[in-house]
């Protein structure tokens, strides 16, 4: 699904790819930012619905990660940034399974050393689009740093697929029909800056350090890290949900998402009954 509000547009496609790091990288620890991460384009294929599947490769350093959409309270979220699209009306990451990392303590959930990340843009036209923007994340060895990298280039018209972004996104959580987990049960009460959330789904075993992630659609709604435990065939977690007001809201359960994240698969559940 094509979702520009919730997603932010970046651009990355051409045969080379022009990076730019910010200061806060110049120099980390004897490094420079092109020591530590290297991205580069998969222009990918046109699809016969008519929008264009593309990817960006983001190679970094042994020992290196960056993060996922949701990163933990540990983590600096990725996120890209359109400054020319002209023939682009929308776009949807197709975010890979993430890992979930426990460092001094602290939570977070990305992807260590190299990670492809599918990017599929909706088009007004059928010809080859130009496209610019940033990319703004975290990279991280035994503390984060904000990176900016500036990309421009073309979205091609060709219908060839490209390996590498296929593998991808083969690699993304599982629909709770792929998973044979049942539907998601949300509770909510009110606290003194928002609303917490108790989720429970039935879910089978998905591996080792099972951890669920609620997100709202809404960016500017604060969720907090979940407390997840299962019992039985059944996963329960609490989390908080805080709007830029703080105080109790009107909660459509049909704006939550729900992933479950194990070191043997992943599973995404649209939203929940109450």
């Amino acid at each position: 699904m094509i979702d520009a509000a919730r997603h932010s547009l970046a651009a990355l496609f051409a045969c080379a790819v022009a990076l730019t790091a910010t200061p806060s990288l110049a120099d980390f620890e004897g490094r420079t930012a092109d020591d530590v991460v290297q991205v580069s384009l998969l222009p990918g294929w046109r699809l016969p619905n008519g929008n264009h599947m593309a990817a960006i490769h983001i190679a970094l350093a042994p020992g290196w990660k960056t993060y996922w959409r949701a990163p933990g309270e540990g983590g600096v979220p990725t996120v890209l940034r359109l400054t020319e699209a002209d023939g682009v009306t929308g776009m949807a990451i197709h975010w890979p399974r993430p890992q979930v990392f426990v460092t001094n303590g602290m939570r977070s959930i990305g992807y260590r050393d190299d990670v492809v990340l599918p990017v599929e843009f909706a088009l007004s036209g059928t010809g080859a689009v130009e496209i610019a923007g940033r990319l703004d994340l975290g990279v991280c060895l035994d503390v984060c740093m904000p990176v900016t990298l500036e990309v421009s280039g073309v979205l091609p018209p060709g219908t060839e697929r490209v390996r590498e972004i296929g593998l991808a996104l083969s690699d993304r959580p599982l629909t709770a029909g792929e998973a044979g987990a049942g539907a998601a049960t949300c509770s909510v009460e009110p606290i003194s800056d928002g609303l917490r959330v108790t989720v429970t789904a039935p879910m089978p075993a998905l591996g080792n350090d099972e951890t669920l992630v609620l997100e709202h659609r809404d960016p500017d709604v604060w969720v907090s890290e979940a407390t997840t435990r299962r019992d039985g065939g059944t996963i329960r977690a609490v989390a908080d949900v805080v709007p830029p007001d703080h105080g109790p809201f009107a909660l459509s359960r049909s704006d939550l998402r729900i992933t479950v994240i194990g070191s043997r698969m992943a599973v995404e559940l649209d939203g929940c009954s109450g």
